[in-house]
């Protein structure tokens, strides 16, 4: 039986098995195989909960996966549903998990994504859409993408006592 020496060792706990309980049900609701990597960078994305570089994720998972292996679970990812790419401001891409509403057959991201100034987080904002625009004939859209930058609620909170 495991002892808790104090309040946030019991926490921590908590939310690992949390996070180690989801890993495994998004695995089976997108009928993917259970392999190490593929749990290593779906805990990263849960435990972190904001869009991740391909570099973030090679840093929060073990050596064991090489970089190849990476990029390939990213697209398996991708191609599944199971997150979508983020545009950042400097024109490299990041991953955000994708919410209960997405699947592989309907995997719409037309929503707002913003980033913080000052820590660097991009996060997705699900309730406000990318506003519809009406092109000139002949154009097709593929995809729209929406980048706020700004501080984030933390950031914002934190600058509050520096004003």
């Amino acid at each position: 039986m495991i002892k808790f020496t104090n309040y946030y060792s019991k926490n921590f706990v908590l939310n690992w098995m949390k996070i180690k309980s989801q890993e495994e049900n998004l695995l089976q609701e997108y009928a993917l195989r259970n392999t190490n990597c593929r749990k290593e960078i779906l805990s990263a994305f849960l435990s972190k909960g904001f869009a991740l570089t391909h570099a973030d994720i090679e840093e929060n998972i073990a050596e064991a996966h090489d970089r190849v292996t990476v990029y390939r679970t990213l697209k398996t990812f991708l191609d599944k549903g199971l997150i979508h790419k983020v545009l950042d401001d400097g024109g490299s891409a990041k991953y955000a998990l994708c919410k209960d509403s997405c699947h592989f057959e309907d995997h719409n991201h037309e929503h707002v994504h913003f980033k913080c100034t000052q820590c660097g987080q991009t996060n997705c904002i699900e309730n406000i859409e990318v506003p519809k625009i009406t092109l000139p004939l002949g154009y097709k859209a593929v995809e729209a993408n929406l980048l706020i930058q700004g501080l984030c609620k933390d950031c914002n909170e934190s600058n509050v006592g520096l004003r």
